[in-house]
């Protein structure tokens, strides 16, 4: 039986049942999960295994790639610069960064960037995998690149492209890569241990990531043997020029290995966020009050920040999903704690969140990746938070 430890305050022990159940039932590998409440922590737990090929144990210190749950500490940096005035989100994307006005882009602002509006899902030709890591070779590729509609028309999951465009825009105004950005002005004045670009000494902390097919692989299946509510999403998996698919093909070649040096060292400002579950909730925390003193954004900023932009069918995803300038907001599917909450959730279970009308706010990073409707173990932990605070 795998072990749990951590501390768990009194009236959150659900939360650990939850966790525990999630080994034991749900499949779980190596995982963590953290919950601030008011400014501290009443739940931080671990356990599992880091690394399946050689047995060595998750421990406090353990590092997880969480793939899209990077976009919420990306989103953040942008929220801050806006704060600070340097940032004006309803400015032309081009005023910082000229060269993105080509291909009729002039007049998308910012704020269509961070809510997935801008039409920039895909590339008409993907960059080279090594150039794309290198940053300039995609962000020029992008500044050029056409929209796929009509900008600020409808939205769509920019699911890779998201972190080059944003990312390039911090860049362009702190004069500091976002990665840079991040670490200065988030990660160290709160002491997180999250980074955007793995330093190469960090790199022997950091879980394996392990794969689960789904168990039935549902492009194999006829038609109307796809649930009726799925055949949409499916027909766009099987083919290759749909947006669902286009949007995470805009390397060459598409599939990335996000536990290759090379890849955990770029900056991928909406994917490849290396931290734990901890860092994740003291950063979510840092947002809707203070921290040992620090407080990241103001209430004004914060709740601009967090309302709503682009709600209803998504152009990549085909579910209604809803956004604000970066962070998803809670769904049906996504409910999070309440309808005041946002965050954002990551490849194959990651979610990180906070939710300012109870002061909630969690972290949970894992090492097995389980896709779609198969995996409840981040929802199995926010139901058990929730029941808490009754």
């Amino acid at each position: 039986m795998t072990t749990i430890y951590g501390q768990v305050a009194p009236g959150y022990e659900s939360v650990r049942a939850a966790f525990m159940e999630n080994f034991t039932r749900h499949g779980e590998l190596g995982a963590a999960v953290c919950v601030y409440r008011n400014g501290r922590p009443v739940v931080d737990l671990w356990g599992g295994v880091a690394d399946a090929e050689t047995g060595r144990p998750w421990t406090r210190d353990t590092l997880q790639l969480v793939y899209s749950a990077t976009k919420g500490a990306t989103s953040t940096a942008a929220h801050m610069l806006a704060e600070r005035g340097e940032l004006d989100l309803d400015a032309p994307v081009a005023k910082y960064w000229p060269e993105f006005a080509a291909n009729g882009k002039a007049d998308i602002p910012v704020r269509w960037l961070l809510s997935h509006q801008a039409g920039l899902v895909a590339l008409d030709r993907p960059v080279p995998l090594k150039d794309a890591l290198a940053w300039h070779p995609m962000v020029t590729a992008l500044a050029a690149q056409r929209p796929f509609w009509t900008p600020g028309t409808a939205h769509g999951y920019h699911g890779r492209t998201w972190g080059w465009l944003v990312g390039e825009v911090v860049r362009r105004v702190s004069g500091r890569s976002p990665g840079r950005f991040f670490a200065d002005e988030i990660a160290v004045p709160l002491g997180l241990d999250f980074f955007i670009g793995l330093p190469a000494d960090e790199r022997g902390r950091v879980s394996r990531l392990v794969y689960q097919r789904p168990d039935v692989d549902l492009t194999a299946l006829p038609t109307e043997s796809v649930p009726e509510k799925l055949r949409e999403q499916v027909a766009a998996w099987r083919d290759s020029n749909s947006f669902s698919n286009r949007a995470y093909a805009v390397t060459d070649p598409a599939e990335i290995d996000f536990d290759s040096p090379e890849v955990q060292a770029a900056e991928l400002p909406a994917s490849n966020g290396i931290g734990t579950a901890h860092a994740l909730a003291r950063m979510y925390a840092a947002l809707i009050g203070e921290v040992d003193g620090v407080r990241l954004l103001t209430p004004a900023t914060l709740a601009s920040a967090t309302e709503e932009q682009a709600s209803g069918k998504d152009q990549v995803m085909l579910i209604p999903s809803r956004f604000s300038a970066g962070y998803m907001l809670a769904t049906e599917s996504n409910p999070m704690i309440g309808p005041r909450s946002f965050g954002h959730t990551g490849r194959g279970g990651s979610l990180a969140f906070a939710d300012p009308e109870h002061g909630v706010a969690f972290g949970y990073a894992m090492n097995k990746i389980i896709a779609g409707d198969e995996d409840v173990r981040a929802a199995a932990l926010v139901d058990a938070v929730r029941r808490s605070l009754s």
